[in-house]
């Protein structure tokens, strides 16, 4: 997956100006920076979650084994499937753990051979089998909130996409439960390409194969601010021997 150019506009105010950078096979990326620097804009933009922002627009490339995106010919909804996103606030349906997992194979009509075996899967996949097991008709509301940003990531698999994105999953989760998340994030890389933005520098350390630091250039007269990619490397690089002095000194704490 790549992004060569790739400006988000909302209206007329330029949210991410000229990002490229592309995203590896088996790989996680993590997209980290300030907040306001247009990091989740840019992980919307990759799946078209954008789509759904009234005057939001996508300029530049984005593509995906060497299609873009956003042809006229493509349709969002299959790009979802094949690109899934898991939020920053667990967000569960009011339904059953099983509905939970079952209700994107349902609606976007996969076949599945047997949907006790899929869900089954997808929960395991997501480490959370053994401990919802014997509560599968109970409401997902019920579960932690480790449990539910879990069963949210089992959602997005069950219908086997090739890329997760991840908006700050483990934001709102305790030490414990991030923990679980990043060990499970390790375990889906194998499958998956990961793409996360973080706030959590030492996050981005312990589970990116490859990190992005962005930074936001205010404008003078309204104070809007763009997102900018800095620098784009290898983790060890950019904690170790950032080429870009704004990326030192976020990584050092003199900045943002």
């Amino acid at each position: 997956m790549e992004c060569d150019g790739v400006d988000v506009y909302y209206g007329d105010f330029k949210a991410v100006c000229d990002v490229s950078l592309g995203f590896g096979y088996n790989e996680i990326t993590a997209l980290i920076g300030p907040s306001g620097c247009g990091k989740s804009t840019l992980l919307r933009s990759l799946n078209r979650m954008n789509d759904l922002i009234p005057e939001a627009r996508v300029e530049g490339a984005v593509t995906f084994h060497g299609q873009s995106i956003y042809a006229k010919d493509v349709d969002p909804i299959e790009v979802r499937r094949r690109i899934g996103m898991v939020f920053q606030k667990p967000n569960p349906f009011p339904k059953s753990i099983y509905d939970n997992v079952a209700y994107g194979p349902r609606v976007t009509g996969m076949k599945a051979a047997d949907m006790d075996d899929l869900v089954e899967e997808a929960l395991t996949r997501s480490a959370l089998w053994d401990e919802v097991k014997d509560k599968l008709k109970q409401s997902a509301y019920g579960l932690s909130g480790g449990q539910q940003q879990r069963l949210c990531i089992a959602r997005t698999i069950a219908v086997r996409p090739e890329v997760i994105l991840m908006d700050e999953p483990c934001s709102a989760l305790d030490p414990i439960a991030t923990s679980r998340i990043e060990d499970l994030m390790a375990e889906l890389r194998d499958d998956y390409s990961i793409i996360i933005v973080t706030h959590n520098m030492q996050q981005a350390a312990r589970v990116a194969d490859r990190t992005a630091f962005f930074t936001a250039l205010a404008d003078e007269t309204t104070g809007d601010r763009t997102g900018l990619l800095v620098e784009y490397d290898l983790t060890n690089k950019i904690f170790s021997s950032p080429a870009d002095e704004r990326t030192e000194k976020y990584i050092t704490g003199r900045f943002g």
